[in-house]
């Protein structure tokens, strides 16, 4: 069976018909590309990932990357793929072409990055990481920073990594203990550990830029007095030459459940009290820079939920064509009846259209975040500005813990139609799971999510962006409810946002009230029946688009005659897919949410009054 990675077919349905991604060629900034040129940069990199990437899946699993006396070697497989992703302008898409990128418009990017990460996330972190690295530099960088660094990054010459948590921290970043001591030549004297770091070190880079948060000497405590600091591996002479070696060892690297060809390492900066880092940004201003990274950063982890989670419902719909057990049911009795392929089962369809309908939700999700990116860019008008932005902003930890809870969920129902198959290294499902799992981990928690959510986004702007949400998705259940055939769905949808906004007002209230630990003890529950919401908007969004080509495609079938011609036409098949998965998520998933939302609201206090002993001991 061949590795599947992502549906092209649905890839463009989301990019051309979704989103309308050709549109945005109006723009001066993209007037240089065309959809032909998207279609071939996509297909391009598909062929990369198939060809090259691919292939280092499973070995580079098996293998792992080894640590030596303070060296970490990544598998070998990985080494000539690296040379055509860097060779290819694969690094940074969307970076300036005159800073080693290709000017793609993100949506593009993201598409690329199906395939190229989707192949083997495990890989294209170590590609991929110099980039969002380097957009710091870039936002806040000097002229000086962004002439040293930003173009080898960007190109993948250097690597780069994201350095914050610590052993005694982890997510309470202001706990942190790294220092930073000013020197007299402007540089500043480091010295610290963190763990965690992932391509923290490797050997497919002559160098690797390090932005590492510290503490400098009498700073504020808690997060109030951190600092950012560019510390390379290798110091980077100011004429760009590279000098000495800049005392950073690393220490081992985590024996880890899955991407066991991503090296996670330990680090221990200034032993010999020579590491010296440059100041990014302004000092005790370090948290602003780095959430420019760990907000783009959310957005590439949210895409790996749904590269794992693509890749796993491509094997098990294969796998469930091809696999050969049982009788139809109609047939049960008879010991004389044909064996059936699985997917004639009416469980494994259910499990099947569970993934299909998650994974589509999850893609259109993460395009339209990335969509919001574009607009926000593009936008003449600063209070279109803000208002894309403020919708991003709100979605982003919903994004990236949804789509990595579901993106495990998926992974984990796709080792089910498997079976007892799915469970051994004879097929990739049992990886994908694992290397799947670190996802909801990543870049703050998904409980850290759902606390920024409830804390945070849910009051911006006195509530105003969550009703700036609900109106976007308001305007596809109108649009829903002219097509006769959507008309019960978008009430359905209707009935849903109407109950999840008094959901949210109540749960944000309890949470200004002496009751607030009630109200964060609900937190992920209503981060996961937002999620599940946006999801059955995008579903209904795609069905409503969906509509006018099936007609025109079908003329007027009906019954065994519409039946027989699904079965031989795929663009027709493909469209009434849109619409039989948007009915069955909105009218078999989103009840139980509705469920979820009514023990949301009434806010029991089991889990805060639970008295610790009786956890157990």
């Amino acid at each position: 069976m061949t590795h599947q990675i992502a549906d092209r077919r649905d890839i463009d349905f989301v990019l051309y018909e979704q989103f309308r991604i050709q549109e945005i060629c109006q723009y001066e900034k993209y007037e240089d590309f065309n959809k032909k040129m998207f279609d071939m940069i996509i297909s391009e990199a598909r062929k990369l990932a198939i060809k090259e990437i691919l292939p280092t899946f499973a070995e580079s699993d098996k293998i792992g990357a080894t640590f030596d006396k303070g060296k970490v070697h990544v598998p070998e497989c990985f080494k000539k793929p690296y040379k055509l992703f860097v060779e290819g302008e694969w690094t940074a898409m969307t970076a300036d072409p005159e800073l080693g990128g290709q000017g793609l418009p993100a949506m593009i990017a993201t598409a690329a990055s199906e395939y190229l990460s989707g192949a083997n996330y495990a890989f294209g972190l170590y590609g991929f990481e110099g980039h969002a690295a380097g957009r710091m530099i870039e936002v806040f960088g000097t002229k000086l920073q962004k002439e040293l660094f930003l173009k080898k990054m960007y190109t993948g010459e250097w690597g780069g990594t994201m350095d914050l948590t610590e052993p005694g921290a982890g997510s309470d970043v202001g706990a942190l203990t790294t220092t930073a001591v000013k020197n007299d030549d402007g540089t500043y004297s480091i010295t610290g550990n963190k763990i965690f770091i992932t391509s923290g070190e490797q050997d497919l880079t002559d160098n690797i830029i390090h932005p590492v948060l510290a503490r400098i000497e009498g700073a504020p405590a808690g997060t109030k007095g951190i600092s950012l600091f560019i510390v390379p591996k290798i110091w980077v002479n100011e004429d760009g030459s590279l000098g000495d070696d800049n005392d950073i060892v690393c220490t081992g690297i985590e024996e880890k459940m899955g991407i066991h060809g991503s090296a996670t390492c330990a680090l221990t900066y200034g032993s010999k009290g020579k590491c010296r880092g440059l100041l990014l940004g302004e000092e005790n201003k370090g948290m602003k820079v780095m959430f420019q990274m760990m907000n783009d950063a959310r957005l590439m982890v949210a895409a790996i939920g749904l590269n794992c989670a693509a890749a796993s419902y491509g094997h098990s719909l294969g796998y469930a064509r091809e696999r050969f057990q049982g009788r139809a049911l109609e047939n049960a009795l008879d010991q004389n009846a044909p064996q059936v392929n699985i997917i004639k089962h009416p469980d494994v369809r259910r499990m099947l259209l569970w993934m299909k309908a998650h994974v589509e939700a999850m893609r259109s999700m993460i395009y339209y975040g990335i969509s919001l990116v574009e607009k926000e860019e593009l936008a003449t008008d600063e209070k279109d500005r803000a208002y894309h932005k403020g919708l991003l902003d709100f979605l982003t930890p919903i994004l990236k813990a949804y789509c990595t809870d579901r993106g495990v969920e998926v992974c984990s129902e796709g080792l089910q139609v498997f079976g007892g198959y799915g469970y051994t290294k004879d097929f990739p499902v049992e990886q994908l799971l694992r290397d799947a799992r670190i996802a909801p981990i990543y870049e703050g928690t998904n409980g850290i999510q759902a606390m920024d959510l409830l804390a945070r986004k849910l009051g911006m702007k006195k509530g105003q962006v969550f009703m700036d949400l609900a109106g976007e998705i308001t305007k596809t259940i109108n649009q829903a409810r002219e097509v006769p055939a959507l008309g019960e769905m978008a009430n359905n949808l209707e009935s849903s946002l109407n109950r999840l906004t008094e959901v949210a007002q109540h749960i944000g209230l309890t949470a200004m009230s002496e009751k607030f630990k009630i109200a964060f003890a609900h937190a992920c529950p209503f981060l996961d029946v937002m999620g599940d919401v946006v999801a059955a908007w995008m579903l209904l969004w795609r069905a409503s688009i969906a509509v006018g080509p099936l007609a025109k495609l079908t003329k007027e079938k009906t019954g065994a005659d519409l039946a027989a011609f699904l079965e031989k036409n795929k663009h027709a098949a493909f469209y009434q897919g849109q619409l039989t998965t948007a009915q069955y998520f909105i009218q078999s998933i989103l009840p139980v949410t509705n469920g979820k939302m009514d023990a949301i609201k009434a806010m029991d206090s089991a889990v805060v009054d639970m008295p610790e002993l009786s956890f157990g001991t």
